[in-house]
């Protein structure tokens, strides 16, 4: 079970996680941090070491949150702004660095309240 990066990590991307990651799987887009799930081992060290508690397993996600499942995947597999190519398995963030470009998604996300 692949994790995943919902809401509660827009605007905020603490980075504590990336430092967990014994694979280097937790891209970085403009508001938000990424999982690769293809690279992610499920170890799960990245879970607790979040702040906002912004990430957990993909099949355990609470229901407001399931459409960041998708919309991770999404990262990875459609071509972002700016971009031709998908990103797809690049080998790791730090081959890439910072993406600086999100999802449809959390580039129009507006903070509930």
């Amino acid at each position: 079970m692949p994790y995943v990066i919902g809401e509660p990590c827009i605007d905020v991307m603490d980075r504590s996680c990336i430092e967990e990651c014994p694979v280097d799987c937790i891209y970085e887009g403009g508001r938000k941090l990424y999982i690769n799930l293809a690279e992610c081992i499920d170890c799960g060290a990245c879970e607790p070491a979040c702040p906002v508690e912004a990430i957990s397993q993909d099949r355990k996600i609470e229901p407001d949150q399931e459409q960041f499942v998708t919309d991770n995947k999404r990262f990875f597999t459609d071509p972002l702004r700016g971009s031709a190519e998908a990103l797809g398995e690049p080998g790791g963030a730090m081959v890439v660095g910072p993406i600086g470009v999100d999802t449809e998604l959390v580039a129009g996300y507006v903070p509930r309240g």
